[in-house]
């Protein structure tokens, strides 16, 4: 794992890059909870999902959103943010020019902003939106949404009740060609306090399901243990 500094729109943006070994790997972005209400890249969720990507042999990077950390800038409601998401995305891309897939996951308001970088970049292949905040922002934006995913919930999630995410998976599983794995993880609060480990294992299962390559499965153990 490397600590990178990436030029944004704003500055740098302070970043932690895992570049895989096998050439031509999947690459994935990881996007970190809201700014303004303590969320960072070192975030639990968020390190799950970096490890857990990493472990299926994706090159995955995650950054921090403008003023947190040593990243410039400041919170800009989202559309900065955006910004600080599609320029870290071009920075990986160039230095993995020959990707063979291109994903996106984030947790909370990252995952608010992930879907709608997902919107934007026709080579998202998928994205895992763990506990988007359906109740706080407007998601109609995925109208249609361009790819199928995986969407990760609190069942005692106080902050995002879980009914709101529910009417947000059925707006989407309808859309045509569009399939939504939807896990609620039972006794989770929003941020997984002691259910990081039933996370992991589901994002597993998924990425086991959906990365079939076999070059991906023979990294697989190597990525592990990195």
């Amino acid at each position: 794992m490397a600590e990178v500094m990436i030029s944004g729109p704003e500055g740098r943006i302070e970043a932690r890059y895992y570049q895989a070994d096998k050439v031509n790997a999947p690459i994935a972005l990881v996007l970190h909870p809201h700014p303004q209400y303590g969320g960072t890249m070192n975030n639990k969720v968020v390190y799950t999902l970096y490890r857990t990507f990493r472990q299926h042999g994706f090159s995955v990077l995650r950054i921090n959103f403008r003023g947190v950390g040593r990243s410039q800038g400041r919170f800009d409601h989202g559309q900065g943010e955006l910004s600080d998401a599609a320029a870290s995305l071009d920075w990986m891309q160039s230095i993995n020019p020959n990707a063979t897939a291109c994903w996106i996951g984030g947790f909370s308001f990252g995952a608010w902003i992930a879907m709608q970088v997902l919107m934007r970049r026709p080579e998202i292949q998928s994205f895992i939106a763990v506990a988007p905040p359906a109740n706080m922002f407007d998601f109609t934006f995925l109208a249609p949404c361009p790819s199928s995913g995986m969407i990760v919930h609190g069942a005692r999630d106080d902050l995002v009740p879980e009914p709101d995410v529910a009417k947000l998976v059925d707006k989407l599983q309808s859309q045509r060609r569009i399939t939504i794995d939807y896990r609620i993880v039972k006794g989770a609060n929003h941020f997984f306090e002691n259910k990081t480990d039933v996370l992991r294992d589901s994002v597993h299962g998924y990425l086991e399901e959906h990365v079939t390559a076999p070059e991906l499965l023979q990294t697989r153990a190597a990525g592990a243990a990195a």
